[in-house]
């Protein structure tokens, strides 16, 4: 296992290259110059967009130069995450969000323009039949009508919001750079507790390490939990006077409206999580009863169900990948291993990086995967899961034009969360030892748990605390605290002892600065279980379908997305699916771990 102190000691090989977006700083600084300029000639179609003709020449330059300002700004965010705390990074990631604003503010006259047309005029405009290919794009602007505010006060809007709205930057900060967990001795060595690195020592088989890096790492966080609390009731303050400023009831009002979604659809969700908790507990029974533990603590969850310490480089996790997603077929693996081929992940591990894992695309390029690599299985699933995201893209911008090419996040996880089924399905039947086997077994469960139960359990707590400051109160320490002890008590019930740093999870979240995310990650959950189990089954027609899925564009509509795999968000009986594979594959455990007693093997 390589571990690296600092950027500069990770090979080449193990790092992404950026040389696609931008060969070196001197292209980049030549592109933004040129791109300043282009931002400035959008101003002169104010005024004009009545007229079907200049309309579509708008939409032309637009897309063409929104494409560029968004590669300049990820390129900037990417590298600032490849360390965080250096001023140039942070000063090129500024002045990138400060192209995005004049962007916003030079094209802020685009909507209220359209929105100006009565319904007769509005139609009058596709008799240029060019603005066709526009069309869902500006129906979807129009449909807004009663939501979008005069351009002078969009612009007022668009600089507050670049100004003030940085509650998730200070966070990050805070978390990543700025706190010192301490140190751990482990085997008379000394490490440095992280961000990128805590889950890992969590697992240790050791109780009283787990304990003190649980105990060092929270207590470091509850001396900043009060400025934890300042910065997400700040962002949510912010969220509610932007969809209150935008003629909606609130934040929750206005995502359901953006995502086209139906309010019947999270109902769904939430109740039938709420009735399945039971499995749940279930699990954490049987994982009680492998770890052979007398009690169950919540710094013991981070463990593995199964005891595999097997160690896969990186080069093997390619490989496993790869087999992985052969169901998937020729043209997917292709596309898959041009992750690898290309560089596209940034795998290595040291104090500074931007903890977790994503995969962030501009409109114009292929994805860049950012990752904290631990050489064991959870890393490999990362790999799968945020390569089903790079892959998604590809298909995506290969099959729509650039205004269609930025899919709703409800759609999007699908594709990485599909992938991961595939994964402990292939480890579960061509693992080399039983260990092997089940601990693919265990990594789905544990998705499924974090993907489902946990995403809709904190995806009610975000509805909570939104609900909250909506009434005039304001975010704290204990309020929430409190919030997620009870909730923890509801979806863990007696099977989990919890602890006086037990409800500081909510400090951790990025997620709560991402407006309504989490629950995305529990709907596709639920698509992606059932689509990797039809697949697995022979099933060609879902196969052929959810290809197909992959290339929509957001044009398509998740409801009518979904559609296509034969899947209805709004139905019980999606859930129902999807709780009875997490039961199915509890007892796919139980069964291979009970392989082999009493025959003398």
């Amino acid at each position: 296992m390589e571990k690296y102190k600092d950027r500069k000691d990770v090979p080449t090989k193990y790092k992404w290259d950026l040389t696609d977006y931008f060969k070196n700083e001197k292209e980049f600084q030549e592109t933004y110059d040129k791109t300043l300029k282009l931002v400035n000639t959008l101003i002169k179609y104010k005024g004009s967009l009545n007229n079907g003709e200049k309309l579509y020449e708008f939409l032309e330059k637009d897309s063409e130069i929104s494409a560029i300002v968004e590669r300049l700004y990820i390129y900037a965010y990417l590298i600032n995450d490849q360390e965080l705390g250096i001023s140039k990074n942070i000063s090129r990631k500024s002045k990138c969000e400060e192209l995005i604003t004049l962007y916003s503010i030079n094209t802020a006259f685009f909507a209220p323009e359209l929105l100006q047309l009565d319904k007769k005029k509005y139609k009058e405009l596709f008799k240029n039949k060019g603005l066709n290919k526009y069309k869902v794009l500006l129906d979807d602007i129009y449909k807004n009508k009663d939501h979008i505010l005069s351009e002078k006060e969009e612009n007022i809007i668009a600089e507050l919001n670049n100004a003030t709205n940085h509650f998730d930057d200070f966070s990050s900060n805070m978390l990543n750079r700025e706190h010192n967990y301490g140190e751990i001795t482990i085997n008379g060595k000394k490490e440095v507790i992280t961000t990128t690195n805590v889950r890992k020592l969590l697992k240790n088989d050791d109780r009283k390490i787990r304990k003190e890096v649980w105990n060092k790492y929270y207590s470091t966080i509850d001396n900043y939990a009060i400025s934890s609390a300042s910065f997400l009731n700040g962002y949510v303050k912010t969220n509610l006077t932007n969809a209150k400023l935008h003629n909606f009831k609130n934040a929750w009002e206005a995502k359901l409206f953006n995502l086209d979604m139906k309010k019947e659809a999270y109902d769904a969700l939430v109740n039938n999580t709420l009735k399945n908790v039971d499995k749940l507990q279930k699990y954490f029974r049987l994982f009680r009863k492998t770890k052979k533990l007398d009690k169950l603590y919540q710094y013991d969850l981070n463990l593995e169900l199964a005891d595999s310490t097997k160690e896969y480089s990186i080069e093997e996790a390619q490989n496993i990948c790869l087999e992985a997603i052969k169901p998937l077929g020729k043209e997917y693996i292709e596309a898959f291993r041009k992750i690898f081929t290309n560089r596209y992940i940034d795998y290595a591990e040291y104090k500074g990086k931007q903890s977790g894992g994503y995969s962030f695309a501009p409109t114009d390029r292929d994805s860049r995967i950012l990752m904290s690599y631990n050489y064991d299985l959870t890393s490999v699933s990362t790999i799968i899961h945020e390569g089903g995201h790079n892959v998604h893209h590809q298909f995506v911008s290969k099959n729509n034009p650039y205004h269609y090419r930025d899919v709703s996040n409800l759609v999007a996880e699908v594709a990485s969360l599909t992938n991961e089924c595939l994964l402990s399905s292939y480890l579960s039947e061509n693992g080399t030892t039983k260990e092997e086997k089940l601990a693919g077994i265990s990594n789905i469960l544990g998705v499924f748990i974090s993907n489902m139960y946990g995403a809709v359990r904190e995806g009610t707590i975000e509805r909570k605390f939104y609900d909250y400051v909506e009434q005039d109160n304001t975010i704290s320490k204990e309020y929430m605290n409190d919030l997620v002890n009870k909730s923890l008590k509801t979806y863990y019930g007696k099977e989990v002892i919890l602890d006086e740093y037990s409800p500081l999870s909510w400090t951790t979240r990025s997620h709560y600065y991402m407006n309504y995310y989490l629950y995305n990650y529990a709907f596709c959950i639920a698509v992606a279980s059932s689509v990797a189990k039809e697949i697995l089954n022979g099933n060609q027609d879902m196969l052929k379908n959810y290809l197909k899925f992959l290339t929509l564009g957001s044009d398509i509509k998740p409801l009518k997305a979904f559609k296509v795999l034969g899947i209805d968000l709004t139905k019980d009986e999606t859930y129902k699916n999807a709780y009875q594979y997490f039961d199915s594959m509890l007892d796919k455990f139980m069964t291979i771990s009970k392989e082999g007693e009493g025959s003398g093997q």
